[in-house]
């Protein structure tokens, strides 16, 4: 089985099929190389009490209607943070045509409720606890996207909320905070998504430093956030803006440009580059194109996300990839096994946000997320109901 990065959010984990649901093996969504897993809301380790304990938890439900994919994760909390019990991702892009009509179409609405069904019949045979449906760009920007809710809500009993950009900026460091790099002074965290893309500045030197300088968790993150944007474009409206399937040099430069010219916004209000200055730092990509690249330069054969989730690259590594995929024609891309036929238009748009951002904010590294905001739903949604349980940690000797 193949899988296959999501744009816009998370991958699936190993086992799981994209679009048929197949069951996924155990996520810890605490665990870093780093340190020590981590992550509850008091900063110490999340793990419920005991496996029965998990097991009467019950099952929590995190859906992501994005402008490209639709995407479910069902989970237990367990001892290591949660086990995921089913997964369901099928490109949908719903989102196509918006960015010139304005109006999501009928044909992507349909497809959506195809997807969306076969979400609802999981939600349904697994009897969930609790869970959280969202959907992001498209919906926010479409003049009929509530009108579409509402027939999803009729048709198939799903109540799916349109997010903030702000709440999805903050979902998005939630599900990848473990592994941020606790040694740096900075982490830039950015999310290219099928119609927007997020970035989030932390300052870890606003933290509460342990002896052992592990990263306390999902809020001890969204404490660090001194400066989030979200802007308008993402892989899909980049590429139907320049073109997907045939990419020139000029034509992937213009997508750049126009990246660059709306992050100067926030460079010019929030100071980024002043703060970055002689500061240890490093970035964190949770979006389909950076766990691309990373599989790409990783030379896999088909996805594997144990070999993707946490790795480092080096900005000399994502360049090479990206000048690599410039170079083959569209047959070519869709050949690559960490891209496919769904992806090939779309992977140089998302190729070019990135590359726009390490112009941006020069670093030299770049940490890999294949989780972000299913994941971030999920671990927020356990903690407050309390299934997640803090673990006192072990006194190191004095």
């Amino acid at each position: 089985m193949q899988g296959f990065p999501d744009e816009g959010g998370a991958i699936e984990a190993p086992g799981a099929k994209a679009g048929n649901g197949d069951l996924s093996p155990a996520i810890n969504p605490h665990f870093s190389p780093i340190g020590h897993h981590s992550g509850s809301a008091d900063g110490t380790a999340a793990a419920p009490r005991t496996d029965r304990d998990a097991h009467a938890a019950g099952v929590y439900g995190a859906l992501d209607l994005g402008t490209n994919n639709c995407r479910l994760l069902l989970a237990r909390p367990s001892r290591r943070g949660f086990r995921v019990v089913d997964a369901f991702s099928r490109i949908i892009r719903l989102g196509e045509g918006v960015s010139q009509t304005g109006r999501l179409s009928e044909p992507a609405m349909a497809r959506t409720l195809d997807a969306l069904k076969v979400c609802a019949a999981k939600l349904g045979r697994a009897k969930v606890r609790r869970s959280r449906l969202v959907a992001t760009e498209a919906c926010r920007v479409a003049e009929n996207g509530g009108e579409f809710l509402e027939r999803v809500r009729d048709k198939l009993g799903l109540e799916i909320e349109i997010l903030t950009r702000e709440v999805e900026a903050r979902l998005a460091v939630s599900g990848s905070a473990a592994l941020i790099d606790a040694s740096c002074d900075f982490v830039l965290v950015f999310d290219i998504g099928g119609g927007s893309s997020e970035l989030i500045l932390l300052d870890l030197t606003r933290r509460n430093r342990q002896r052992d300088r592990r990263f306390a968790g999902r809020l001890d993150a969204q404490h660090c956030m001194v400066a989030w944007t979200s802007l308008p474009i993402g892989v899909v409206t980049l590429a139907e803006r320049f073109g997907g399937r045939h990419v020139a040099p000029a034509d992937f430069e213009a997508m750049v440009a126009e990246t660059q010219g709306r992050l100067q916004d926030f460079e010019a209000e929030h100071k980024v580059a002043e703060r970055l200055a002689g500061r240890r730092m490093h970035m964190l990509g949770t979006s389909g194109t950076v766990t691309t690249v990373a599989g790409i330069q990783l030379g896999l054969t088909r996805y594997d996300r144990n070999r993707v989730d946490g790795c480092w690259l080096n900005v000399g590594e994502v360049r090479q990839v990206t000048n690599d995929l410039l170079g083959r024609t569209y047959e070519q891309r869709v050949a690559e096994p960490c891209i496919g036929r769904d992806r090939a238009d779309l992977v140089l748009a998302g190729c070019a946000i990135l590359e726009a951002i390490l112009r941006m904010w020069p670093c030299e590294r770049l940490r890999v997320a294949d989780r972000g905001l299913r994941e971030g739903i999920l671990t927020t949604l356990m903690v407050e109901d309390g299934v997640l349980a803090p673990v006192r940690r072990r006194r190191r000797p004095a």
